[in-house]
């Protein structure tokens, strides 16, 4: 058996050696090639080169570099004065939002107190209308003699009670709606709520005094509805 083992381990290591050989004997003739050494040069130049550069040596301008530079300046230039446009704009745009919010709150205040008067004010004109027959009561009631009103007459007796009970009810409803009747007798005398018929002379009284209701007058939530039909006195 070690007859046989000798001879393989031995023929081994000759094969062993020439394959390394050969590999050595390859990487010289590569390394001894132009091209590798060209190479090499170029590498130890471009080496060299950035050495310098790092050392500080003075390098040549480059116009397309300063071109460069004028442009970018440029834009910068540019865009510093759009940006100045656009914060004015913004300003602008802001005053601009700023009045269509105070516009429109002022419209909603106006439509809110609109809608309120219509709400308060909108039977006005049934009002008017209720006036008139308040004052036919009113007059209806003052044409009957006092002095009839006995049980010799308890007819009429009873059609007076009813006016002044309707006349009475009438004047609740009025009252129960913010409608009320207003008789300035011996009050000063107010464009604004009394209407002035005549003026006479009556001993006692200021001038401008009321000294005859015609008509009463009627307020409805302070407006008045109608004015007060007077006689004012003369001075």
């Amino acid at each position: 058996m070690a007859s046989i083992v000798v001879p393989v381990a031995a023929r081994f290591t000759r094969v062993t050696i020439d394959s390394l050989h050969n590999i050595n004997k390859n990487i010289l003739l590569r390394l001894s090639q132009p091209s590798f050494v060209s190479w090499q040069r170029q590498e130890y130049s471009t080496i060299t080169e950035e050495k310098k550069s790092d050392a500080g040596e003075p390098q040549s301008i480059d116009p397309k570099s300063t071109e460069n530079e004028r442009k970018l300046k440029a834009d910068v230039e540019l865009l510093n004065k759009e940006l100045i446009d656009l914060r004015s704009y913004k300003g602008e745009i802001e005053d601009k939002y700023k009045r269509s919010l105070a516009d429109g709150e002022n419209l909603r205040v106006r439509l809110m107190k609109q809608i309120e008067d219509a709400k308060l004010f909108g039977i006005q004109g049934f009002c008017r209308d209720l006036i008139d027959v308040a004052d036919i009561l009113g007059k209806a009631t003052e044409s009957v003699p006092k002095d009839e009103l006995t049980e010799r007459n308890p007819h009429l007796k009873t059609l007076y009670e009813g006016l002044k009970m309707t006349e009475a009810q009438l004047l609740k409803v009025f009252k129960k709606h913010g409608l009320v009747s207003v008789n300035p007798l011996n009050e000063k005398f107010d464009p604004n709520q009394h209407e002035a018929l005549f003026q006479q002379e009556v001993e006692g009284k200021e001038p401008g005094t009321v000294v005859v209701v015609s008509k009463l007058g009627y307020k409805l939530h302070e407006r008045v509805v109608r004015p007060a039909l007077v006689g004012v006195a003369k001075g």
